[in-house]
């Protein structure tokens, strides 16, 4: 099913099996969008945009505001759909997808009223000056299958908080949640066309999306591979993009740090999502005296995760988004085994948990892989370089602070970090010399509305969330007024004199 122009409709491309990854069982049956899909999809948007656009920041406001309200009254079924389509925990679902999501649209309800300019005054003599920021017209956003909800949320907020109208093409894989936001904006009073969701490839509808005459501005999250791609296509008519792509955060514990805190963190940070998360803990560089322990340390957190069945309120880490993807997580561990990486825990597909529970479905056809943790790799290893995506860290020691630092840029990604240390001196150091669009300091993980969230380097540019998304989703106009009463403007000397 697709949401557009107000209504469901079915698409008309090759038919799409959804599968739980968890159990391994269909849970049901669409047709993916077609380019004919998107077209009409987009056609909606443009027909809306007009009357959307004219709306005042107040009437926005109120609508996101009642679209909070829809939100939040069916929060549980929303939370039950989003674990069941992408293998997560109810826990993680329930606690921070969907309220995330629910403070998000009240965050730019209010951001809404916001949007603000240099004030009015005069630059050149005899007149007042003026800024506008005004809306971009049809935007097109592919949102990723790892958080369907929230990143729906992230590109459809700031985007019609500005006055514009929104295609999303969600993930073919993971599209429940994002049309129950479509429909439940319906019924917060957004009229027809202003959002909309198609599910589709993205060779076809993705492509179609972004290469659309009529859609000004292209936001995607996601690989750094397909993020360029998007780029590329997007150039061939110059419109804005909008990328937040792939991550390999580091993990930086210097010698003073609570390691107890920053074993925790790190399990944490890494295993969120099931590792399937951009900002998630990849790399930990870890002050020599405190390697040993650090690592003993996150191996026992690892070992006590009770990887389950995500349905269960008591499961703390679910499964991966498909067997096909968990088949690229074993593959890249077990090449660093076979290039004499230590495996310290995990690195295997799990047929029962640490409490010897069977695990649901059968190994071959549900998408469990074990907390891992690798160590004995040098920083040409794969596992340092590429993203994983999954629920493996790697641990690596320093002996200076010059050098962790540059083993925390020693990434083409950029998207977030973090640093754990009881110094003031280098908190702020590594805040100012890592490389990312977020450094957290004695933490890992947290992402408020409030907050800027986007990358440095392959990890993209633009932002999610804050007030700063707006620079992605607005436009600056200048408007000049003159105060001459004589026609007759001395700059115009530079002309004609008579």
């Amino acid at each position: 099913m697709h949401y557009w122009n107000g209504a469901f409709h079915e698409g008309s491309g090759k038919n799409h099996t959804l599968i739980n990854p968890a159990t391994g069982e269909a849970t049901g049956e669409y047709r993916l969008a077609s380019s004919a899909d998107v077209n009409e999809a987009v056609a909606a948007a443009k027909t809306a945009y007009p009357a959307f656009k004219a709306l005042t920041p107040g009437e926005r406001a109120e609508l996101l505001l009642g679209l909070a309200t829809q939100l939040d009254a069916r929060s549980q079924e929303i939370a039950e759909l989003e674990s069941r389509q992408t293998g997560k925990s109810i826990r993680l679902a329930t606690e921070f997808d969907v309220p995330g999501t629910i403070d998000n649209a009240k965050f730019f309800a209010g951001a809404a009223r916001q949007l603000t300019g240099l004030s009015a005054g005069t630059y050149w003599e005899q007149s007042t000056s003026m800024v506008r920021r005004e809306p971009l017209g049809v935007i097109g956003s592919i949102a990723p299958w790892n958080y369907p909800l929230q990143m729906a949320a992230w590109k459809i907020f700031p985007a019609v908080a500005a006055g514009n109208t929104i295609v999303l093409k969600t993930s073919e894989m993971t599209p429940g949640t994002s049309l129950i936001l479509a429909e439940a904006a319906t019924a917060a009073g957004f009229v027809p066309g202003v959002i909309n969701v198609i599910a589709g490839d993205g060779p076809e509808a993705g492509e179609t999306l972004v290469t659309h005459p009529d859609v000004v501005m292209s936001s995607f999250t996601g690989s750094t591979k397909v993020g360029r791609r998007i780029m590329e296509l997007a150039a061939a008519k110059g419109s804005r993009v909008h990328l937040e792509l792939g991550g390999k955060a580091p993990f930086v514990v210097f010698d003073d740090a609570d390691i107890e805190a920053a074993a925790r963190g790190a399990v944490a940070g890494s295993l969120i999502n099931t590792g399937q998360d951009c900002t998630a803990a990849t790399r930990a560089i870890v002050a020599r005296e405190h390697f040993d322990a650090f690592t003993s340390r996150v191996t026992e957190l690892m070992e006590s995760v009770r990887i389950g069945n995500p349905a269960d309120p008591a499961t703390d880490m679910g499964s991966l988004i498909s067997v096909t993807h968990r088949a690229r997580v074993a593959a890249t561990v077990d090449r660093a085994r076979e290039a004499g990486a230590t495996i310290h825990c995990g690195g295997e597909i799990p047929t029962t948990n640490h409490l010897g529970e069977d695990l649901p479905g059968d190994s071959e056809t549900t998408a469990y892989y074990a907390p891992t943790l690798i160590s004995g790799i040098d920083t040409s290893a794969e596992v340092w370089r590429e993203e994983i995506f999954g629920p493996v860290l790697v641990a690596i020691a320093f002996d200076t602070d010059d050098e962790a630092i540059a083993l925390a840029n020693d990434t083409p990604y950029g998207l977030a970090a973090s640093a754990w240390t009881k110094t003031t001196n280098r908190a702020m150091r590594a805040a100012a010399d890592i490389e990312a669009g977020c450094v957290w300091i004695n933490e890992h993980i947290p992402i408020v509305s409030d907050m800027p969230h986007g990358g440095y380097k392959a990890s993209g540019f633009g932002k999610d969330m804050s007030q700063y998304s707006f620079e992605e989703y607005t436009q600056i106009k200048h408007v000049f007024i003159d105060h001459h009463d004589d026609p007759h403007h001395e700059w115009q000397d530079t002309i004609f004199t008579s």
